[in-house]
């Protein structure tokens, strides 16, 4: 006996919308920062499910820390869970895995995008995180390098291509992950 389509009707739009395994396989959702409710949650689901938590404090400034972006939310929270030695996860606990936090962030997430600039490039970043960590005018870059305004747009360009930095508004540029601007003044401690 065949079972075809399992009863089910067939609905010749869903099967012109497939995708390959190969294709879904290399599907990448686009996934930014979350707000303080579903990173609080991301982090406390897990620890919840081991009899374990964390204290409010420490949710609020792993938060602070992190923007609210996922990757670097795992990262402290694996590294404070590591240093709790109870329950709840308290602030210090976080507090004391944040230096090796920011060491695995430097090492394994910041130095492989760092590595793939140009010295032109590196000195962009390193102006705008001179101007601090949040949205700036591109005309403050170019001031900041000595250069003209007119002459920063291929520079942009690329920065944006390569997903370093997007532009909120015209004329504004920011990073596109929280913490960039102060890995920069690490990597490049002067302009």
């Amino acid at each position: 006996m065949v079972l075809i389509g399992a009863g089910l009707p067939i609905l010749p739009g869903l099967v012109g919308e497939s995708k390959s395994y190969a294709e879904r396989l290399f599907s990448f959702p686009v996934v930014g920062a979350l707000p303080e409710s579903d990173a609080n949650q991301a982090l406390q689901d897990p620890v919840r499910a081991a009899h374990e938590e964390f204290a409010p404090d420490a949710l609020a400034e792993i938060f602070r820390l992190t923007q609210g972006y996922p990757y670097f939310l795992q990262e402290w929270g694996y590294q404070a869970w590591n240093h709790a030695a109870a329950s709840p996860i308290s602030l210090q606990d976080v507090q004391k895995a944040s230096d090796l936090v920011s060491r695995r962030l430097d090492e394994n997430f910041f130095r492989v995008r760092f590595d793939r600039l140009t010295p032109r490039e590196k000195l962009f970043l390193r102006a705008m995180a001179e101007l601090g960590g949040g949205t700036c005018r591109t005309s403050d870059v170019a001031d900041q390098l000595q250069i003209k305004v007119s002459a920063m747009g291929p520079l942009r360009a690329g920065l944006i291509r390569k997903g370093m930095i997007y532009s909120p508004s015209f004329g504004d540029i920011a990073f596109t992950v929280p913490l960039f601007d102060e890995f920069m003044g690490r990597a490049m401690p002067a302009l």
